[in-house]
């Protein structure tokens, strides 16, 4: 702007008074102009940010980058070439107003904490999770419930409703059975709310050979695995959105699941 504004006849003093510039660093920037690099990878990363709502991260853009187009470069230069096009992927912040929580009290019976943490697994179907989340929608509100896998980092199974009941998790494991592989005995994992000390819930993941496990009362950590589902779900799909219709919601969320499973790469499976 100072060597815009000089060329127009204005005083140079004047200018760099006015803007804090020190005379020495505007010379030094007109004898080493600053080098574009890698510009060659700005239409390749607007693609992939393109491909979700809200853009995605510089990790996520690296693997494609790497993965589907073949160039060599490194997530720094990623990262580097984004803040120079103004792409930025929102990290999503707390949350000031109270969240949904299926805590209901001490009501029906509390498994162990088998996972204890432990979110790895070396072959799909062995460690599941699960959890309830809520969003906004259309001056009402929508309720997500999914299964995760820990180890394929798919979204095996999910419901979308207007009301957390157990109708929404009744369509949710009939989901889940069929793709089930025989002889599975997964650990589904989920917090203490009020659906998975359900007698339903119970009686209905001992018919499907699948061992539950629960997190400590008010310890959101343990449960970490899902939790960061829901975390990268909302900056990426619905962070600052406005849907008019719930059913417009539903339908944009269940493509945004299937982009998940099926384009969406993952760090710790190499991309």
């Amino acid at each position: 702007m100072v060597r815009s504004l000089a060329g127009r006849g204005h005083r140079l003093d004047h200018l760099l008074r006015a803007s804090g510039l020190a005379r020495s660093t505007y010379y030094r920037h007109l004898s080493h102009p600053e080098h574009v690099t890698r510009a060659d990878l700005e239409p390749l990363i607007a693609a992939v940010w393109g491909r979700t709502a809200n853009g995605c991260g510089h990790r996520q853009i690296h693997m494609c980058l790497v993965h589907e187009f073949g160039r060599r470069v490194s997530a720094k230069t990623v990262l580097r070439v984004m803040r120079r096009m103004g792409l930025k992927c929102r990290i999503r912040a707390a949350n000031p107003w109270r969240k949904y929580s299926s805590y209901r009290g001490e009501d029906g019976e509390r498994v162990p904490n088998l996972l204890k943490r432990d979110f790895r697994a070396d072959r799909p179907f062995a460690k599941l999770g699960t959890d309830v989340t809520e969003f906004k929608v259309a001056g009402a509100k929508a309720y997500l419930a999914p299964v995760y896998d820990m180890a394929s980092k798919e979204i095996m199974a999910w419901d979308v409703s207007r009301h957390p009941d157990m109708e929404q998790q009744k369509r949710l494991l009939a989901m889940l059975a069929p793709k089930l592989p025989a002889g599975a005995s997964p650990v589904l994992h989920s917090d203490m709310g009020w659906q998975y000390r359900h007698p339903w819930w119970r009686e209905r993941l001992g018919e499907l050979g699948i061992r539950q496990s629960m997190s400590r009362k008010g310890n959101c950590l343990d449960n970490a695995a899902t939790e960061q589902v829901f975390g990268h779900l909302k900056d990426e799909f619905y962070r600052d959105r406005e849907f008019d219709s719930y059913e417009r919601f539903k339908a944009e969320l269940d493509d945004y699941i299937i982009h998940w499973n099926t384009k969406r790469r993952q760090i710790r499976l190499g991309g």
